[in-house]
């Protein structure tokens, strides 16, 4: 697998792939559960927001050392400085950076300014946004080549009475917009499993599967590959529609 998905286009997209969230807090636990999940199928490594807030780019750069063909995606959530950062980030080996829409415009432009230099997938998150088919439109039209639609974990949790969910808006986003779309917050793995085919290609696996509130593996640790495998495999068997 090449890892070079700047340049990542729907039309590339026929069937779903799969990337793995590393929402964990030190490189040891995120180098051996990458290595369960690659050795599943899966297609992408996220080095997630916690791991670094704890590690940096030492986790990029470890991540990279030990899976030097897959992808790595760096979930920096930038709200500021979008140059350096992400021109911190490409160095250290990662192929994608992840900025706000919330963010200024400035800071959006420059963080695709260093993604042009860097070689990155700028994918824009529209967490906390209004309007969220707007948003991936906006994200679209200053550059970013990969629209998240983010339902946050603390919105989701101050609010269980409404269930509320990414699906709920992801049609809509996916007919704004022409780049590729990926739906996160509080999916079931059978909800993820389904994403390609409410063309949102690129399923994320973390929570529920991985990580919950209470515990730091919801599934022990000895049983992620045989739920992952399937899982990872019915993902690359389902087309991705924009139907």
């Amino acid at each position: 697998m090449s890892t070079t998905i700047r340049g990542l286009r729907r039309d590339q997209l026929t069937h779903g792939i799969v990337q793995i969230s590393l929402d964990l807090a030190t490189v040891d636990d995120a180098l051996r559960l990458a290595a369960i999940a690659v050795e599943a199928g899966a297609d992408w490594l996220e080095a997630g927001t916690p791991l670094l807030v704890s590690e940096g780019t030492r986790a990029v750069r470890a991540l990279r050392k030990e899976f030097p063909d897959h992808p790595i995606v760096a979930d920096l959530k930038m709200m500021d400085g979008g140059f350096g950062e992400s021109s911190l980030y490409a160095d250290a080996g990662a192929d994608a950076v992840v900025v706000m829409s919330r963010a200024h415009d400035a800071t959006i432009e420059r963080t695709c300014v260093a993604a042009e230099r860097g070689g990155l997938l700028v994918m824009g998150d529209d967490m906390a946004e209004p309007d969220r088919p707007a948003a991936g439109v906006r994200l679209e039209s200053l550059g970013v080549g990969l629209v998240i639609h983010h339902v946050g974990h603390d919105h989701r949790s101050k609010h269980r009475d409404q269930k509320l969910s990414p699906l709920t808006d992801l049609p809509r986003i996916v007919a704004a917009t022409t780049v590729p779309v990926q739906a996160v917050g509080g999916l079931s793995v059978e909800q993820a499993i389904g994403c390609p085919s409410l063309g949102a290609g690129v399923v994320v696996f973390g929570t529920p599967l991985v990580i919950d509130e209470d515990h730091p593996f919801a599934i022990p640790e000895g049983d992620l590959a045989g739920v992952l495998g399937p899982a990872i495999e019915r993902v690359h068997a389902t087309p991705v529609s924009y139907a």
